[in-house]
């Protein structure tokens, strides 16, 4: 596959990372972990939102990090991403757990989840004018009283090379139309007040009829 082929995503890795991108994003955190360092700030997250065994589909999982570990912390986790090279690395770590192969635009796993995760810059990385479609599809998985928490840069500081920035209003404008409500806003991970001027939200929407 050439440097111009392939999802929004699948151009920025091979350009930013090169060929061998999934598993150099594998590695990287395992490097990071064997420094010592934190790699777990999503799932410490959402354990405050939710108690195992709560159910949990992780949006964009990638090489898996983040499903592996609320696996290990007792959640009803699934992984489902677009990249078939991440996803070949995520079943190779963890062939026991549910990974999924589809378009975040048109998927339909045929159940909800009490939390829909969408980290590491899912929102700007989606292919273009698919945010609609996208949060129609989210909602459809969230569970009554549930809610979708996405992560993601707000300027290019906070985006891969190559990547556009989505807008938080255009965010929140798409889960309106599919029927999902604001209900938090943080600069990180780590729940710090959110300030635009950071640059990085971590954004909770709900049901509206929640």
């Amino acid at each position: 596959m050439s440097a111009e082929e392939g999802t929004r995503w699948q151009r920025i890795a091979r350009l930013t990372v090169g060929e061998d991108y999934a598993r150099t994003y594998a590695e990287r955190f395992r490097a990071m972990a064997g420094r010592g360092e934190d790699v777990h700030g999503e799932a410490t997250f959402l354990t405050g939102l939710v108690a195992p065994p709560a159910s949990v589909l992780d949006a964009g999982c990638g090489t898996g990090r983040i499903t592996v570990r609320l696996a290990g912390l007792g959640y009803d986790v699934v992984g489902l991403d677009v990249d078939p090279a991440m996803l070949e690395v995520a079943r190779d770590q963890a062939p026991d757990l549910a990974w999924h192969h589809a378009d975040l635009a048109s998927f339909d796993l045929g159940r909800r989840f009490d939390v829909v995760l969408l980290a590491g810059n899912i929102v700007p990385l989606l292919e273009p004018d698919t945010l609609s479609a996208v949060a129609e599809r989210l909602a459809a998985h969230v569970a009554p009283g549930g809610r979708v928490v996405c992560g993601f840069g707000l300027d290019t500081d906070h985006l891969p090379a190559g990547c556009p920035v989505t807008p938080l209003r255009d965010l929140d404008a798409a889960m309106a139309a599919a029927g999902l409500g604001p209900l938090a806003r943080w600069s990180g991970w780590d729940r710090a007040p959110f300030a635009e001027a950071i640059g990085y939200v971590v954004a909770e929407h709900g049901p509206m009829d929640r």
